[in-house]
C-alpha cells in the first residue's frame, strides 16, 4: 500500500477515539496506462507559450519560445538564478549563499537576518527578553531546526520527534478549510515546560515494487502515519491531515518576483487545449482584502515570501507577528492552559513578539538565498537527459524557464532570466499523493488531490545539503526518480512514458535530473 498525505476521511480513527493509536496507509501508484511516446508536433523544451505573455516584448518571447536544438545548451542556462545566481561549491552550504546582485547595504541585512533565521528561541518569561516567546506549542525553535542548511528536511525516524515534517490539519466541512476546533491548523509535538504537547507523530513503512517495461523494478516506501499521543482530545471527523516536509529556501524572491499575470496565462482549468494539463491558481486573500495568487508553500498556500514567513513564525514556533498576531500562537479556545501562560511581547517594541524589523530581516534573508549554478550544461548525457525531460512532457509543467518582472518589489529581482522549472499553479496529481477525498479543499481553495508544481532548481545538490532529506511533499521518495513514479492525475502519462524508456534512457534522465 502506498501513502499519500494522510486522508483522514479514509483513517482508521480509533486512536482518536480513545482505542489506540490513529494511523492511514493510502493507496499505491497509479497502474501504467497506454500511452503514445512519440510526440505529435515537433519537440521542444518548453509548452507552448501563450499568445498574451511579454506580448509587448518580442525578444522576451523568443528567449522563453521552446528551442528544438538539444545537442547544445542555451545560453545562461548554467545561471539558473539569473544574475545573481551562486557559482560557490556545492557542498554542505550549497543553498546558504546570498544573491549575488546585493549591495553592500543589503548584504548587511542579509548576515542579519541569517542570524535570526537561526536564532533559538526560548519560553516566557526568561532572561533574554529577544529571544522569548516561543510557544506554548511548537514544533522547531529556529528556522533552521526546519530548513536544515537552507534546504528541505527530513522526516522522524524511529522514536525521533517529528521536526521538518509538520502535519497540517483542514477541517473540511465548510466551503473552505479551517483548523481542527481543538488543534488548530497544524499537530505540534513539542511544548514548553510544563504543557503536554499536542501530538506524537510517527511513520511506518511498506514497500511497494514498481516495474519498467524493460523488466527493471524499483522498490518504493509507502508511508503509514501514525498519530499518538494526543494530548487534548480526539481529531474532529471532519479534519484532514496532510504531511509535509520543509521545503528548500533558495529563490523565493525570484519566484516572487514573477509578474502574476505571467503565471495566470498558463492557467488551464477546463484543459481547453487537450493535452491532458489542467493547472490553476490557488487564490489567497490578503489582510484588507486583497486577492493574490499562491506561490509558496506545498499547495501554494501563501502569496508572498513575507505572508509564507510570518504563518512559520506562528505554526511552527508559536511566535506572534505583523503577518500572524496571536501571541499563543495555533492555540484554540479548547486549549485554555493557553490562556495561563505568558507572552514574549515587549510593549516597547510592539504588541508582537517578532517584532516588524525582526519579521522584515527574514524575510529579506529568505527572499535572497541565491540558486545554485547548473553543472554540466554541455554535458551530452545532461543534453540527451534534457530532451527526454521534454519528450515524456515533464515541461506541461516543469516550466523550465521565466522571465522576472521589470517592475518587482526589489531591484535585485527585476527583469532576470531564470530556470526554477515551476509554473506555480495546483495540479492534480492523483489518489496516492492526496491528502482529501473528491473536492474536499485542504489548503485554501486547493483539493486534495492538488499540488504546486514543485521548482526543481537546486534539486542535484538537495541530498548534498542534508542527506537524510528526501522528496515530494512529504519526502517518501528517496531520489528523484522516486518521486517521478509517485506521480499520478495529469502527469500519469508522463509518468508512465518514464516507465517505458530504456535503462541508459533513464540514467540519462536521473543525470539532467541531477545538474539542476
Amino acid at each position: 500500500m502506498v501513502a499519500r498525505p494522510v486522508p483522514l476521511a479514509r483513517l482508521t480513527l480509533v486512536g482518536l477515539l480513545g482505542l489506540g493509536p490513529a494511523s492511514c496507509a493510502v493507496p499505491g501508484p497509479e497502474r501504467v496506462t497506454p500511452v503514445e511516446v512519440a510526440p505529435t508536433a515537433p519537440l521542444t523544451d518548453m509548452p507552448p507559450l501563450p499568445a498574451g505573455l511579454w506580448a509587448d516584448d518580442e525578444r522576451v518571447r523568443g528567449v522563453l519560445s521552446g528551442t528544438s536544438d538539444f545537442s547544445q545548451a542555451m545560453p545562461f542556462e548554467r545561471m539558473a538564478g539569473g544574475a545573481g545566481t551562486s557559482t560557490r561549491a556545492l557542498d554542505r552550504d550549497a543553498y546558504s549563499h546570498h544573491t549575488g546582485t546585493l549591495s553592500f547595504e543589503q548584504l548587511q541585512r542579509f548576515k542579519l537576518g541569517n542570524a535570526l533565521f537561526n536564532k533559538l528561541w526560548v519560553s516566557s518569561p526568561a532572561s533574554t527578553l529577544a529571544s522569548d516567546g516561543l510557544g506554548p506549542f511548537w514544533n522547531a525553535r529556529a528556522c533552521e531546526s526546519c530548513h536544515a542548511g537552507d534546504g528541505r528536511g527530513q522526516r522522524p525516524e524511529g522514536e525521533e520527534r517529528a521536526v521538518s515534517l509538520v502535519v497540517q490539519l483542514a477541517d473540511v466541512s465548510g466551503a473552505l478549510p479551517a483548523g481542527d476546533p481543538i488543534y488548530g491548523v497544524q499537530l505540534h509535538t513539542a511544548a514548553v515546560p510544563g504543557v503536554t504537547a499536542e501530538a506524537r507523530v510517527r511513520i511506518e513503512h511498506e514497500t511497494v515494487t514498481v516495474r519498467f517495461e524493460d523488466g527493471d523494478e524499483q522498490a518504493l516506501s509507502s508511508p503509514r502515519y501514525v498519530i499518538d499521543r494526543l494530548g487534548y482530545g480526539p481529531l474532529d471527523e471532519s479534519t484532514r491531515l496532510s504531511p509535509r516536509l520543509a521545503p528548500s529556501v533558495i529563490g523565493q524572491g525570484l519566484l516572487e518576483a514573477i509578474d502574476e499575470a505571467a503565471i495566470l496565462a498558463r492557467e488551464d482549468p477546463q484543459d481547453l487545449d487537450g493535452d491532458g494539463i489542467s493547472g490553476r491558481a490557488n487564490w489567497q486573500a490578503l489582510p484588507g482584502g486583497q486577492r493574490r495568487i499562491g506561490r509558496f508553500g506545498h499547495k501554494a498556500g501563501k502569496a508572498t515570501v513575507r505572508q509564507q514567513t510570518g504563518h512559520a513564525f506562528k505554526n511552527d514556533m508559536g511566535l506572534s507577528n505583523a503577518v500572524a498576531d496571536d501571541p499563543d500562537g495555533d492555540c484554540t479556545i479548547s486549549q485554555p492552559v493557553c490562556d495561563e501562560l505568558a507572552d514574549g511581547v515587549q510593549t516597547h517594541l510592539g504588541t508582537v513578539e517578532v517584532p516588524d524589523e525582526l519579521l522584515d530581516l527574514v524575510t529579506f534573508y529568505t527572499a535572497n538565498l541565491a540558486v545554485p549554478a547548473r553543472r554540466d550544461v554541455g554535458d551530452a548525457q545532461v543534453l540527451a537527459g534534457k530532451a527526454l525531460f521534454a519528450r515524456a512532457g515533464c515541461v506541461g509543467c516543469h516550466v523550465p524557464r521565466h522571465v522576472t518582472a521589470a517592475n518587482a518589489a526589489r531591484p535585485e529581482h527585476r527583469f532576470q532570466l531564470i530556470w526554477p522549472y515551476t509554473d506555480l499553479l495546483l495540479h492534480d496529481m492523483g489518489e496516492a499523493l492526496a491528502d482529501g477525498a473528491g473536492n474536499e479543499r485542504t489548503d485554501g481553495e486547493a483539493r486534495g488531490h492538488e499540488w504546486r508544481t514543485a521548482p526543481l532548481w537546486g534539486i542535484g545538490a538537495a541530498t548534498t545539503v542534508n542527506p537524510r532529506t528526501g522528496f515530494l511533499h512529504d519526502g517518501r521518495a528517496a531520489t528523484p526518480m522516486e518521486a517521478v513514479l509517485w506521480h499520478g492525475g495529469e502527469a500519469l502519462a508522463s509518468r508512465d512514458r518514464v516507465l517505458a524508456m530504456s535503462r541508459d534512457e533513464r540514467a540519462a534522465l536521473e543525470r539532467f535530473l541531477d545538474s539542476l
